[in-house]
């Protein structure tokens, strides 16, 4: 049986990703995310990129753990799938749970992911590059059949309809935070990426350029002026998360090809610092932190803002400024990485790990 190889770099992108998560979800619930100034604008850039790398690690880890060199037989290969099935059960009843509270929950999301890999966990790799231009085109087509904003208030940024069955049908397939459609394509471009080898530097090299290359090609395609090309050609060029049509999907993933390939290249040059695999250890919890900030870390900052806690530290109006913002984020995930280098000493895994290890095994 071959070994199963851990990259750091990985999880450190992990880390930073969960990183970017904060600054999106502090910045929504308790800053002003159309905010024009320098900053605020510095720290849109996180909402769609976080949540998009997020999703393409997803995939990623998983393939990056079901080679076919480890699981050889059918038997094997019959019992990951069931393992990996049962992972997306856990996620999305914890998801679900955690839509109560926080309706842009993106585990749920994640089960119904994990659950339609299960059947493409051993395929050779090119199909899944295949799946993901499937699941881009059949969201386009339903661009054109039904009205996006249907079931949204994009005023509130509420979903109206999400427990009735037709629009948590419309939800999960279609014009949901992070639906099936298209989201499952950054989870199939994942999943390629992690039957590749990751330790040749060539793989690395041509991940980089190719990322390089959407990613510019997009930002050079936004900055044609709207009176030349009409406003739906413009706006279409422009959109932003919601809806996530093609030149965003094309964006996102350019910029996770960027930022993975940069990650697995110092790989081999930081596997050895102390601090490193530390962080990296911020990275392997990340189901933890995303909950938690979720939850206790929202909780938290709501309460200290109702006190005006922070109008103690500067002048803050109703929303926090960028720079507040900012410095919740990180003193949040300062606190997270020392809680997993803590919990990381007595543990192997983090609590909500643990326990989607033990729903799964």
């Amino acid at each position: 049986m071959a070994e199963k190889i851990r990259f750091v770099g990985f999880d450190i992108l992990r880390a930073y990703a969960i990183f970017g998560m904060y600054i999106v979800n502090f910045n929504l619930v308790l800053g002003d995310p159309h905010h024009t100034s320098w900053l605020g604008q510095f720290l849109t850039l996180f909402s769609g990129n976080s949540s998009t790398i997020f999703v393409v690690l997803s995939g990623m880890g998983l393939t990056l753990r079901t080679e076919k060199s480890i699981y050889i037989s059918p038997q094997e290969q019959f019992k990951r799938k069931i393992i990996v099935q049962k992972k997306a059960g856990f996620l999305f009843v914890l998801g679900l749970l955690l839509c109560i509270w926080w309706p842009a929950d993106i585990l749920h999301f994640y089960g119904f992911y994990m659950f339609i890999a299960s059947f493409f966990l051993f395929v050779d790799k090119q199909y899944y590059l295949y799946g993901a231009v499937f699941f881009t085109i059949i969201f386009h087509l339903l661009l054109i059949l039904i009205p996006y904003e249907t079931g949204w208030n994009f005023d509130t940024l509420t979903y109206t309809d999400n427990w009735s069955l037709n629009g948590c049908v419309s939800n999960s397939l279609y014009n949901g935070w992070n639906s099936i459609f298209p989201w499952m394509s950054y989870f199939m471009i994942g999943m390629y990426l992690g039957k590749l080898d990751w330790r040749n530097a060539i793989v690395q090299k041509k991940l980089f350029l190719t990322g390089l290359l959407l990613y510019l090609v997009v930002q050079v395609a936004q900055c044609i002026p709207q009176n030349l090309i009409g406003i739906t050609a413009y706006s279409f060029l422009n959109a932003d998360y919601l809806p996530p049509v093609l030149p965003f999907l094309i964006s996102t993933t350019g910029f996770s090809l960027l930022l993975i390939s940069t990650f697995m290249y110092i790989n081999r040059f930081i596997t050895s610092n102390t601090f490193v695999n530390s962080l990296a250890k911020t990275g392997q919890m990340t189901l933890t932190h995303y909950i938690s900030h979720l939850t206790l870390g929202i909780l938290l900052f709501s309460f200290l803002a109702s006190k005006g806690a922070f109008n103690q530290v500067m002048d803050q109006p109703t929303a926090l400024s960028p720079e507040m913002i900012l410095f919740l984020s990180s003193t949040y995930f300062i606190g997270s990485y020392y809680f997993s280098k803590i919990w990381a000493k007595k543990f192997k895994n983090g609590p909500f790990e643990s326990l989607l290890r033990r729903a799964s095994n």
